[in-house]
């Protein structure tokens, strides 16, 4: 069993006052039964984030900061033919244009329908179809375009922009420059988009723009045994919902980390990874001295400075 925990720990002040006063006892034993093995990340401003380095290396991907190919990857598995071309994720967003910054929440905050989606694509479409791409639909937050301008184009995660100021994760290359002039050029046609206009007559948020990411060709694609990604942290942390966040962590802390903890005591192998905004950290289940085991069941070393160094 390795079980990779995305957004496992914060880096703001709320979040890190939440995360100390939290309570996770199977966690705690678990990380007394495991020995820290890999570390991965860098910082906070990695536009690749540490859970998807972290996968990446189950996978035994490679590739440079913000160009492992995840749009690839999803696309094959929303059914979309991938072939041998260089893809690029495009997740329909709304920009929220502040006093002096550009945001971006949440795109699953703006609850768009498939019919909603399919709508918006089919008029983009022509801005990308006439400067050669190839386009695919695969959900409603999921538009796929293939382009070899996109072959290791360097973007940053939306999970590193959500709630931020877009203007630091914006790509500036060379090669960038024309996915930059085709994203002024959809929100110009979105502006003026009847649908959109109705969404806010509803009260819901406009999609005026779209984020790129995940750009490249595909790697292989393995599947790891035993994996198992729990995301039921990503959207209350996402959305700084910090008492939420710590109500996810409980909940998770009494269901596979507990179940880790059992396989672990039983001496199954157990892998455990933790992700934080910097770091990825993994621990394994190796022999210890008796005494050294037993010292740490009886007296566990708290989680919470585990997580705090992520």
């Amino acid at each position: 069993m390795h079980l990779l925990i995305p957004f496992a720990s914060a880096l703001s002040e709320r979040g890190t006052h939440t995360l100390r006063r939290l309570k996770l006892p199977h966690l705690t034993q678990l990380l007394a039964s495991l020995t820290p093995t890999d570390t991965l990340g860098r910082d906070e401003y990695s536009l690749t984030p540490p859970h998807e380095r972290a996968l990446a290396h189950v996978l035994g991907w490679t590739g440079a900061d913000g160009a492992l190919p995840w749009a690839a990857r999803q696309a094959a598995q929303d059914g979309v033919k991938i072939g041998t071309q260089a893809w690029g994720l495009l997740t329909p967003v709304h920009w929220h244009v502040g006093a002096d910054q550009v945001s971006l929440p949440d795109p699953q905050a703006l609850h768009l329908s498939a019919q909603e989606s399919h709508t918006l694509f089919e008029a983009v479409l022509p801005l990308f179809e006439s400067e050669g791409w190839v386009m695919a639909w695969g959900a409603p937050t999921r538009w796929y375009a293939a382009h070899d301008s996109l072959d290791g184009l360097a973007s940053a995660s939306i999970d590193r922009v959500i709630g931020r100021n877009i203007d630091l994760w914006m790509p500036t290359t060379p090669q960038a420059r024309l996915i930059r002039r085709l994203q002024n050029e959809v929100q110009m046609l979105l502006y003026q988009q009847p649908l959109n206009d109705a969404r806010v007559g509803q009260g819901a948020l406009p999609v005026n723009s779209f984020w790129l990411s995940g750009c490249g060709r595909a790697q292989p694609d393995p599947a790891p045994a035993g994996l198992l990604q729990n995301d039921s942290l990503r959207a209350s942390a996402l959305s700084s919902d910090w008492a939420a966040w710590a109500d996810a962590w409980s909940a998770l802390d009494a269901g596979d980390v507990q179940q880790a903890l059992k396989r672990a005591r039983q001496g199954e192998p157990v892998t455990l990874t933790l992700c934080g905004e910097r770091f990825a950290r993994s621990f394994a289940l190796q022999s210890q001295p008796l005494w050294s085991r037993l010292g740490k069941r009886l007296s566990p070393p708290p989680a919470a400075p585990v997580l705090e160094a992520l």
